[in-house]
């Protein structure tokens, strides 16, 4: 398989109570191997950073995606994510021979797939994919506490710590929130 594009898959945001939910597809250059790459959660904000803009200008390919709130409301938390991934994979400049995704769950896509439980460590470009949905789920994060400062995105990124939960309960939930989430329906308002 010497000519193999293989893309890593990997998402960001499925836990929050508010905010899209992120996919991200890369195709690595095997000729230009990136230093560092391993499971997003396990690197710094400002090391994501720095290596997103490494993979974005050394893969062959990258891609991505999301599903907004409304879509996640609508169809599920997983079955938004898998939305996401397949746009992520659609997205990408090179058609990929195999699609590797972290996890145990695979989107439905017209090529091979293989998932790898904590590929995201394992597999350079899961790691790589891990860190592209990352980045753009931070900066989405970001958007949100712009528009809606009062819930201090900027602070718990979406998810439900004590101090979202006390904006929920003091504010209510904005356009932003998922309202299928539990605690997030308890305050809905009909």
């Amino acid at each position: 398989m010497n000519h193999a594009l293989i893309a890593g898959v990997d998402e960001a945001g499925r836990g929050p109570l508010a905010g899209a939910v992120f996919a991200s597809a890369v195709i690595l250059d095997p000729d230009k191997p990136i230093e560092g790459l391993t499971d997003s959660k396990k690197l710094s904000p400002k090391r994501r950073e720095t290596l997103a803009v490494i993979i974005k200008s050394q893969s062959l390919a990258w891609a991505v995606a999301s599903a907004d709130v409304a879509e996640i409301d609508t169809l599920n938390i997983l079955q938004a994510t898998m939305l996401a991934m397949q746009r992520a994979v659609q997205l990408l400049s090179l058609r990929p021979t195999l699609v590797l995704v972290d996890g145990n769950r695979a989107p439905q896509i017209p090529m091979a797939v293989q998932t790898i439980i904590k590929g995201d460590l394992t597999i350079a470009a899961i790691s790589a994919a891990s860190i592209l949905a990352k980045t753009a789920r931070d900066a989405s994060v970001m958007q949100l506490h712009e528009i809606y400062p009062d819930y201090a995105f900027d602070q718990h990124k979406g998810y439900g710590t004590a101090l979202h939960l006390e904006r929920l309960r003091a504010l209510g939930p904005c356009a932003a929130h998922r309202c299928s989430f539990a605690p997030v329906r308890d305050w809905v308002r009909p």
